[in-house]
């Protein structure tokens, strides 16, 4: 994800092999990046950016006039299926295709309102319906979206506005009874339903409601830091000669305290599933959703109502204000180079994105102040022998002379604070010394051919963004005198991702058709920075839990942490998802490292058992196989003979194939026959799996959501229940997959009206959720909903009906 696409990285691969041994020899030794930057940018050809000139074609970013149409059509047949999540989606293509002030991009806004007022998102409507006027609505179709307008005002209790819209329109009707395209009978038929109608319901929740961003302030830290910002004022920085920087608890934490509230210093969307680089004219408009078009590329909230960049057809935003943010910031040295940035990968465009938004002389500051050498020993050193007093907790000492002296941690300011900003970021390691001579070669030519098509852009070729002539120019690495500079600053950018980049990301719920029990699934929305929480430690069972609103990162303590204990993250391998050999395999590869936590240790020593969610069990007696290749009941008193683990892996993958197709099934709402397919998975998987092996969980789960969608909540229950203890094994009884687990327990008691197990559930589910995510999360904010109903009810109807 974070990479050049395939092509391009192959390609510069193949360079690499084919280059003399003693150039691969110079920029394999050499010492800083400032050196392998130049090497490699020497070896950069004319024939080299031609090729990745043609391939950064082959996507998709510029505005097509084509394409508003086509997306309009396509969004009035989901409209039509009233499919209205889907006809925003394509409305808002056709949106971002468009040119401003053009009755296309009119159209498409006017269409789009239409789909969210059936979604019920009124506040959200009223501004697409401003937009299309805004844009150039046709005068004729006018009386269309002031209706749509007036009922939103009335849904919204706005009854003073939606009387005003209403009399507005009645006297434009009467003065201008030419505007035929609605009839007059229909129009005062809906104009007498307009004045006679009341609030009948409570305002509609949006999308991301304007009470999030109140929420988002709400999530306090408990007390200032006064020495690490973003963090609370039980957390302390520590520096260690083996292990560096690292973070401890400077008091006893307790369970759900939030840690570390940090917003990314620089994000990248991730694109998502891209459609592939397109050569040819046929499937020349993708419809396919990705994650561009419900986010925005700005702040990463959620809508279906996107604004578009006037210069290209990619980004898009939530709000006018993000997309003038974004385009000040660093889109308007972005908007020409998004098939570019595309190609060249995520970690490029954040290295771009970091230098723009600091700015040059900033980056030409931190470079002198700080010697980039490719040894660790020496990046990060202060630039003078002064030595700085640093935190409490966090005080580095070394000896000199025969006598202790304290240290600066690298990041900290001269006043021994560590502060989330571009010192610390730069102050990240890059590990050069681990990469690989290939690897190296390839960021640097990465960087150098964004450097060129940087030097060789004007300000003529740049699209004209929102209101592009009042803005000043912008800073840009081709207004540096000595581009070195800004190469050298990406290249270590790029470098320092690998070990420092963190995936934002964000729980999406969905569900089989019919059914009102959610399924969860985490999804990785974007690639931030985050300079605080980079100088968290790994384990692979961590006592901290990660989650996010928006750009904004928190840190949750996730079971107590006494005082000096290290606080730790996991990146990634994690104890409940893989086994030992391959979580090492993967932080070896990616963070240079063996891992030595408690959990590798223990399950070093009990590595031929394997963990209980990958097991398999005796056909005969259910005790569990033990064995490597060749499997023996471990039961000894069993008879059953030895097995093949090829023969069970090959067994175990014809059931996830079969658990595949009924999981489709369900998602296509073909519930008696995925029930079915299931039930019949679930007798295979008892024959030759542990009662608590990942798989005999999954099918649980299904089995419990397609039930649910018939309707039947007491036999959904009892296989949920099942899926819960396997859940439980797995991941731990307070985890938050657990949480999620709970939540759906809840939602089958409640919709089963079974209230005394609804409201255990719901406690439980809550203290669960609340060790990982704050009040604004969906699920505890539905939990709360769910109890507040259930609590509403007379007594006498308390009782328990699954």
């Amino acid at each position: 994800m974070g990479l050049p696409a395939d092509e391009w990285k192959s390609y510069l691969l193949q360079k690499w092999a084919s280059l003399p041994k003693s150039i691969q020899l110079t920029i394999s030794t050499a010492e800083t990046l400032s050196d392998i930057f130049l090497h490699s940018s020497s070896l950069l050809q004319p024939e080299d950016e031609l090729f990745l000139k043609r391939l950064s074609k082959g996507y998709l970013v510029g505005k097509d006039s084509d394409a508003p149409l086509f997306y309009r059509e396509q969004g009035n047949k989901k409209f039509q299926e009233k499919d209205y999540t889907g006809a925003a989606v394509l409305y808002s293509k056709g949106v971002s295709h468009s040119r401003p002030n053009t009755e296309d991009m009119s159209l498409c806004y006017a269409n789009r309102s239409a789909a969210l007022f059936h979604l019920g998102q009124y506040e959200t409507c009223i501004k697409d319906i401003s937009r299309a006027q805004t844009h150039g609505y046709p005068e004729r179709l006018q009386p269309k979206i002031m209706l749509r307008r007036a009922e939103c005002l009335v849904a919204l209790g706005r009854l003073q506005e939606a009387s005003q819209t209403v009399g507005d329109l009645e006297r434009n009707f009467t003065a201008t009874p030419t505007l035929a395209d609605v009839p007059r009978q229909t129009l005062q038929r809906n104009l007498h339903h307009l004045k006679m109608k009341v609030q009948e319901k409570e305002n509609p929740t949006e999308t991301f409601p304007a009470t999030l961003a109140k929420t988002l302030e709400d999530v306090a830290l408990r007390g200032e830091n006064e020495r690490l910002s973003n963090a609370s004022s039980s957390v302390g920085l520590c520096i260690d000669p083996l292990k560096g920087r690292y973070l401890v608890a400077t008091k006893d934490i307790l369970p759900g305290e939030l840690l570390v509230k940090e917003d990314a210093f620089v994000s990248v969307l991730n694109p998502g599933e891209l459609p592939p680089p397109h050569h040819g004219l046929d499937s020349q408009w993708d419809t396919r959703v990705t994650n561009g078009d419900l986010y925005c590329h700005r702040c990463l909230k959620h809508t279906l109502a996107t604004v578009p960049c006037d210069g290209c057809s990619y980004a898009k935003y939530c709000s006018q204000e993000c997309l003038q943010q974004a385009w000040e910031l660093y889109h308007r040295t972005e908007c020409p180079l998004g098939g570019l940035l595309l190609t060249l990968g995520v970690f490029c465009h954040i290295a771009l994105r970091l230098t723009l938004v600091v700015g040059v002389e900033d980056v030409r500051k931190i470079m002198k102040k700080l010697c980039v050498k490719i040894s660790n020993k020496d990046i990060c050193l202060p630039e003078s022998d002064n030595q700085v007093k640093t935190l409490n907790y966090g005080r580095g000492e070394s000896e000199k002379n025969g006598n202790v002296v304290e240290t600066q941690i690298p990041g900290c300011d001269a006043n021994g604070k560590y502060d989330s900003n571009y010192d610390a970021v730069f102050n990240l390691l890059p590990h050069t010394e681990n990469h690989s001579p290939e690897h190296k070669f390839l960021c640097a030519l990465c960087v150098s051919v964004l450097c060129r098509q940087l030097e060789a852009a004007s300000l003529q070729a740049i699209p004209t963004g929102v209101n592009s002539s009042q803005l000043t120019a912008a800073v840009t690495p081709e207004s540096c005198p000595d581009v070195t500079i800004c190469g050298v600053a990406m290249l270590r950018h790029m470098l320092q991702l690998q070990c420092n980049a963190q995936a934002i990301t964000t729980v999406q719920h969905t569900g089989s058709k019919g059914s009102i029990v959610t399924d969860s699934r985490q999804v990785r929305l974007a690639t931030g920075i985050f300079p605080v929480i980079s100088l968290l430690n790994h384990s692979c069972s961590p006592n901290t839990s990660v989650s996010f609103i928006s750009t904004v990162a928190t840190i949750r303590a996730s079971q107590r942490i006494g005082k000096g204990q290290e606080i730790l993250h996991c990146y990634g391998p994690h104890k409940s998802r893989m086994g030992v050999a391959e979580r090492q395999q993967k932080l070896r590869s990616q963070y240079f490292f063996d891992c030595t936590c408690p959990a590798c240790q223990t399950e070093a020593h009990r590595m031929a058992a394997g963990p209980r969610w990958k097991a398999f069990c005796c056909n005969s007696c259910r005790a569990p196989m033990q064995g490597d290749g060749v499997l023996r009941c471990g039961n000894r008193s069993c008879a059953e003979s030895v097995v093949s683990r090829d023969h069970l892996v090959s067994r175990l993958q014809d059931l996830q194939q079969q658990v595949g197709v009924a999981q489709k099934l369900l998602r296509d709402g073909e519930l008696e026959r995925a029930v079915q397919l299931l039930s019949g998975c679930q007798r295979d998987a008892e024959s030759f799996l542990w009662a608590e092996h990942a798989m005999v969980g999954e099918i649980a789960d299904g089995l419990a959501r397609a039930c649910a969608a018939l309707g039947d909540w007491q036999k959904s229950a009892t296989h949920l229940q099942k899926s819960l203890r396997v859940v439980e094994v797995r991941h731990g009884p307070s985890s938050v997959e657990m949480g999620h687990e709970l939540f759906k327990l809840a939602q089958i008691f409640f919709n089963g009206f079974a209230v005394p197990e609804a409201l255990s559930a719901i406690q439980k589910a809550e203290e669960v959720l609340s060790l990982h995510c704050g009040p604004w999360d969906d699920e505890i904010q539905e939990l709360q909903k769910m109890k507040s109903c259930l609590l509403d009810l007379p007594p006498t109807l308390v009782r328990s009906s699954v």
